[in-house]
């Protein structure tokens, strides 16, 4: 049984949340996000926060707190927005924000020009920092991941794209 279902999710002033039918809409300052609720689960609202319930199914708890964690993303991502930080690490790498167009130089013999989708936006405070903005937190970590992949960071040197928080095990050269 799901403890995380059984807590409600706050709406913060000025954020509203609207439920039509299977679909729930949450708007707030930075934005619209919506989603499509599972049969399995009840909605209510009331007085600032709001409830869920599972049907009768017995499969259906799982369900109500995997709505109720993305119900919290949705308003969490409309009133603050989320945040990623990635690293470059290697000699010559480094990144560079144009309008929607992050120009990476990665040690490849072409410059990679990765084109952000909307909603999603890219901040270098520094030519080795790339910090991703976005109200919708799933296509965050898409797009982080997507970075991220075209140049992993490798064991032996720690070359590469990491996330911010990233720990990357480094392995001891060859021996002779």
């Amino acid at each position: 049984m799901s403890r995380v279902a059984k807590y409600p999710v706050k709406l913060p002033a000025g954020v509203e949340l609207k439920l039509d039918g299977d679909q729930l809409s949450v708007k707030g300052g930075q934005g619209t996000l919506s989603m499509t609720v599972h049969p399995d689960v009840v909605i209510a609202q009331e007085e600032g926060q709001v409830t869920f319930q599972p049907s009768e199914s017995a499969k259906s708890w799982a369900m109500v707190g995997t709505t109720r964690a993305l119900v919290q993303n949705l308003v969490t991502g409309v009133s603050e927005g989320f945040t990623k930080s990635l690293e470059i690490n290697g000699v010559g790498y480094r990144a560079q924000a144009k309008g929607q167009t992050l120009n990476l130089t990665l040690g490849f013999s072409h410059p990679v020009d990765y084109e952000l989708p909307e909603g999603v936006t890219a901040e270098t405070p520094k030519n080795t920092t790339i910090v991703l903005k976005s109200a919708d937190k799933q296509k965050l970590g898409q797009v982080a991941a997507e970075i991220r992949a075209f140049r992993p960071p490798e064991p032996y040197k720690g070359k590469g794209i990491r996330y911010g928080d990233e720990q990357v095990r480094r392995k001891e050269a060859k021996k002779k």
